[in-house]
């Protein structure tokens, strides 16, 4: 049998091993939503602009593009909607880190 101070060693140990395993497979499938979302972005912009002959071949084609442009800003805004909600997905991620981790220093010096 193990002394009480071995077990709790052996618990603190165990639940640093499923906090490592918890945070791989949440910074796994973030990284799996960022290739998704950067894939269905490209498409949609495939999409939307075409693969016609440009109106104007000057300097001034960006703005006299105004026909195709419904494309370009509908993937801006998608864009900046996935990049809003992933970065306030990551800020909670990582408060939640330092809350946990600050509860086991807490505890640890108890």
């Amino acid at each position: 049998m193990y002394d009480t101070a071995t077990r709790v060693g052996l618990v603190k140990e165990r639940v640093r091993q499923k906090q490592r395993r918890r945070e791989k497979r949440t910074l796994c499938s973030l990284s799996a939503l960022c290739l998704l979302l950067a894939v269905s972005l490209v498409g949609t912009l495939g999409a939307f602009t075409g693969s016609g002959r440009p109106a104007a071949l000057s300097a001034y084609g960006a703005v006299l593009l105004h026909e195709d442009v419904s494309g370009y800003v509908l993937v801006g805004v998608i864009s900046f909607t996935a990049a809003v909600i992933i970065t306030v997905l990551c800020i909670k991620y990582r408060e939640r880190k330092k809350t946990n981790s600050f509860r086991e220093d807490k505890q640890g010096k108890l």
